[in-house]
């Protein structure tokens, strides 16, 4: 009984690691290429945007958003933004009735994707110090990194958004981001990252394989060799059989030089 229970135990085992190991090689699969269409696509754009389900998903490329002692963002939703993580902008609407309505819910603190010009024109994402309505229509936005230690990291960008032609304009407002997704995106577009994408799903799918086998031939072996028993014991009891049926035989004949009373 013992030895059923241990090798059910095994067999459940074998199940677990198989699901884990399946589990684990789809998940990174579709992550890698998750992070292969976001690389194409955003070579497409000149800013490296690509649109997901209506959000642009950018990768953060300076430090100016990184955490500082200098400012206090715990009462914000949107905190530090590392370097290198990717952000999920919600754009401002085509449409002019839906554009005034979500400037005007905008509050400081907010985290904006804009473009402005220096010498040339850039994507920055800074966060809200000042917003306040125009006389003439639209909104004053002041916006600031929140990384003073890093060069122009007390720079303030100021956006008028009644400026239809203006160089400097908001493209949205971040609702999210994720540190892990850019790192896996900059991992897998390097040139190591391109051979892992090779290499370790076919390692994956090489050590699948080898469970797979090392699972059929060892039932195999197994069947093979209670087969093996079986035909023994058949044997054995053919062979106990037989030695019986001489033995009772043996019993029923009389022994030589005995002869009945009377002769």
């Amino acid at each position: 009984m013992k030895i059923a229970l241990d090798a059910k135990t095994r067999e459940k085992t074998k199940k677990i690691l198989n699901g884990v190991l399946t589990g684990l090689f789809v998940a990174f699969f579709v992550l890698c290429v998750f992070a292969l269409i976001y690389s194409v696509a955003a070579k497409k754009n000149v800013d490296g945007t690509v649109r997901v389900f209506g959000r642009e998903m950018r990768l953060v490329l300076s430090s100016s958003m990184e955490a500082s002692e200098e400012t206090d963002v715990s009462n914000y939703s949107i905190k530090d933004i590392p370097t290198g993580s990717i952000i999920f902008v919600q754009p401002v609407p085509e449409d002019a009735q839906a554009a005034a309505e979500w400037y005007a819910a905008l509050q400081v603190g907010d985290v904006l994707t804009f473009r402005y010009v220096y010498v040339e024109q850039q994507t920055i994402t800074h966060r809200i110090v000042q917003i306040a309505p125009n006389d003439e229509g639209g909104y004053t936005i002041v916006l600031e990194g929140d990384n003073k230690a890093v060069e122009g990291g007390s720079l303030q960008q100021t956006i008028d958004t009644s400026l239809e032609d203006s160089p400097n304009y908001v493209i949205g407002k971040v609702t999210g981001q994720s540190r892990f997704l850019g790192f896996l995106i900059r991992v897998i577009t390097s040139v190591w990252g391109i051979i892992c994408i090779v290499i370790v799903p076919c390692l994956a799918i090489i050590v699948l394989e080898v469970i797979h086998i090392v699972d059929v031939l060892s039932q195999k072996k197994k069947q093979e060799a209670q087969a093996e028993r079986e035909k023994q014991e058949a044997e054995i009891a053919e062979l106990k059989r037989q030695l019986a049926a001489v033995k009772a035989e043996q019993e029923k004949t009389p022994a030589a030089g005995e002869h009945s009373e009377g002769d």
